[in-house]
């Protein structure tokens, strides 16, 4: 059964902004996981000043390419270095357009010489199996959606992550001795309940810790063993809610919208991409509208993934990406949102709050920026979000406004005054936390 593909999608609905723009789509909820354990303000303060366990093995999709070309597909395709790509090392996969504009990141691990695992959303997991199909590549490609399409099954690998102030000394605890020395993004063999699986210097949260993944068939195992461990740290299992606003904290910007939906360069994945896939179903919803979907679109340079560019290898988009080094960008910051506005605007209980919408941040009634990705963050005692804002106005401490509400979509001017309410905030870098900022990569 061949399923419609994303420029069905679009020819039926009129354009890219009428098949995407949703206002009051409903929030990203994480599959299987409850969106609360023990509380989500717990949950959020626990990898601050304790122990806490993050859940992963059901949210994202993971594309497994084997073979003798997988690397090459892989450097044909990531604005990656792929040269000294050692095994059991993982790298923030970069995937842009011909345009140099960004289609999508995910995390790439080699599992072994010739096996890797490409883990995300799934916009640079349909990326890479385009190109391997019009492309002649020697490799084996097989997709495991994340357990909201699964119909029911095991993942392939479970993955979690054990991060906090205090997670180290729990590790030590738990696995009877240090952990492995391994620099960032990079991993090693571990054993614990007499199973074997790798421990990955990485995390969500910005915090001390590991993330841990392995065949599906050891996750019971080695989930019990940690939680078990864990009940003396005073481990805190996190839940969909927390999680999701750890980027946030992080300083990640977890949904950019992929920029596949108007280049001429890029029709022919529209055609090979199903309208069902992150990028066919997409909501877009905030204040900011614009007719023209170009105008979501991001650089990787204003979202700081410049550290992962390398140009000594031939890839899709490295003319462009190499022309706009030099270039002026925005810049990817933290907003703090004014607590007084923020009560105004939404009553003086802040309950848990997580959005995802575009809304405009202006300075002196002028557009400068878009804010993307927000969440109250109980141990600030404030709600942040991830904005991408012109430079001038991306010094720490300058007050800017994000305006608040739903713009009507098509139809309505893009600069229409709707009267929506102005929340104050301050600008800040990105990622807020200092330590996350500063150390995480390093220690």
């Amino acid at each position: 059964m061949n399923l419609p593909s994303l420029q069905s999608g679009i020819d039926q609905a009129g354009s890219p902004m009428r098949l995407l723009w949703k206002p009051g789509a409903p929030a990203v909820t994480v599959p299987v996981v409850p969106p609360e354990i023990t509380g989500w303000r717990g949950e959020q303060r626990a990898w601050y000043d304790g122990v806490a366990y993050l859940e992963l093995s059901h949210h994202m999709t993971d594309l497994f390419l084997e073979g003798p070309d997988a690397l090459r597909l892989l450097s044909r395709v990531g604005a990656n270095n792929v040269e000294n790509f050692v095994v059991g090392q993982a790298k923030q996969f970069i995937v842009v357009n011909d345009e140099g504009l960004l289609v999508q990141d995910g995390i790439v691990t080699r599992l072994a010489e010739d096996r890797f695992d490409l883990a995300g959303i799934g916009t640079a997991a349909s990326w890479v199996q385009h190109e391997a199909e019009r492309g002649e590549y020697d490799v084996t490609l097989t997709v495991d959606p994340d357990s909201a399409f699964r119909g029911g099954a095991d993942p392939v690998l479970f993955r979690f992550q054990v991060q906090g102030a205090k997670a180290m000394t729990f590790l030590e605890s738990a696995f009877g001795g240090a952990m492995p020395s391994v620099k960032f993004f990079h991993s090693a063999e571990v054993s614990l309940a007499g199973k074997s699986f790798r421990a990955l210097r990485h995390g969500m949260t910005g915090q001390p810790g590991f993330e841990f993944f392995g065949a599906w068939e050891d996750y019971t195992p080695i989930r019990e063993a940690l939680l078990s461990a864990g009940e003396q740290f005073g481990l805190v299992q996190v839940g969909g809610l927390a999680y999701y606003s750890a980027g946030v904290v992080g300083g990640w910007l977890a949904t950019p919208v992929p920029a596949v939906y108007t280049s001429e360069s890029t029709a022919d994945f529209r055609q090979f991409t199903s309208l069902f896939s992150y990028e066919g179903q997409g909501a877009l919803q905030g204040s900011f509208y614009s007719d023209d979907i170009a105008d979501y679109y991001h650089s990787p340079y204003e979202l700081g993934y410049g550290r992962s560019i390398s140009f000594n290898h031939d890839f899709i988009g490295k003319d462009a990406l190499a022309a706009a080094k030099d270039q002026e960008h925005r810049q990817k910051v933290t907003l703090v949102w004014d607590a007084d506005d923020v009560a105004a605007v939404f009553g003086p209980e802040r309950d848990f709050f997580l959005s995802y919408t575009k809304d405009r941040v202006e300075k002196d009634s002028r557009l400068i920026g878009l804010s993307e990705y927000a969440t109250y963050l109980d141990p600030a005692g404030a709600i942040h979000s991830i904005a991408v804002i012109d430079r001038e106005h991306a010094e720490p401490g300058t007050e800017v406004e994000l305006v608040w509400g739903e713009h009507p979509g098509p139809g309505t001017a893009p600069d229409a005054d709707l009267g929506l309410p102005r929340i104050k905030a301050t600008v800040q870098p990105a990622p807020y936390d200092s330590y996350a900022r500063t150390e995480y990569r390093t220690s």
